[in-house]
Order: C-alpha cells, then structure tokens, then sequence
C-alpha cells in the first residue's frame, strides 16, 4: 500500500494533481475537506487498518506537519511517497487568485506558508521523494528528487 504527501504552498496546483493523477485510486485526505484534525486522524486511522491507499493534500510545508502521517504509514507498513511542488511565489498568487469563494487563500497564508517552507528529506521516512512543477503548457512534469535540489518555494 502507498501514502502520497503532497508539499506545497497554496496555489502550487496539489489538488489539481491530485485530480489528475491520484482521484481513480486513492482516498484524498485534507484538513480542508474534513476541517479539524481530529477527523483527519480518523480518516487516516481508517485508511491504514484497511490499508486504503491515500493522499495527504495538505500543504505540509514543516517537517512537523509531514510527521502526523510518515510514522503511522510506516508503522502499517505502508510505502510512503512526497511530491514537493516547486512552484515560485508569484505564480502561486496568481493561481489563488483565480480560486472562487472558501478556496481562495488569503495573500498573506500563501505568503506565510512560502517562508516557512521546510524542504524534505528521505530521513523523515519517505521511500521516494519527487519534484513537480507546472510548464509553459500547464502540464505537470514530475521528476525524481535529487540531492541539492532546491525547490523555488524553499528556497
């Protein structure tokens, strides 16, 4: 079984990715779908007994916010996946605001969430890491993590 985390700032295009990627087999996890972390933690605990392959679409911008699902993952013997979506300040700004009503984040979370932006690392338990960014054609391009890879928003 596989537990994907995305990390990114607001407007870096997680759900959208996960849209397009992810929707057929996985259950999406986000706090804001479920709105508290207690039902979050239910969800997980859910996925993880039944061994539900699932997605963390958060913006899990701190190894702290990674580390509620990396040890419960691994502790079910899950095979766990981080997609760090490199994406630059302004053109998350720009994606936020073409947002409508309760998704529009305001300006300064993105901007608060870009400064606090913690790159990851395989030894917060990741199996495999990967860089995402979004080309001139709106297309996502997903590559393998490398070392020294330093994504625009953690930089």
């Amino acid at each position: 079984m596989e537990a994907v985390i995305f990390i990114g700032i607001p407007g870096s295009g997680k759900t959208t990715f996960f849209r397009e990627r992810f929707f057929e087999d996985y259950v999406c996890i986000s706090k804001d779908l479920l709105r508290t972390r207690h039902r979050e933690q239910v969800f997980l605990q859910a996925c993880l007994s039944t061994q539900q392959r699932f997605v963390v679409d958060n913006t899990n911008v701190l190894a702290a916010e990674r580390s509620l699902y990396i040890p419960q993952a691994k502790a079910a013997r899950f095979r766990v996946t981080g997609y760090v979506f490199d994406t630059a300040l302004k053109d998350a700004l720009r994606r936020n605001a073409q947002r409508q009503g309760k998704a529009v984040v305001p300006r300064v979370g993105v901007v608060s969430k870009y400064k606090q932006f913690e790159l990851p690392t395989l030894h917060e338990g990741f199996d495999e890491i990967y860089s995402l960014s979004i080309n001139e054609e709106n297309r996502f391009v997903v590559l393998p993590w490398l070392t020294g890879n330093s994504p625009e928003a953690g930089s």
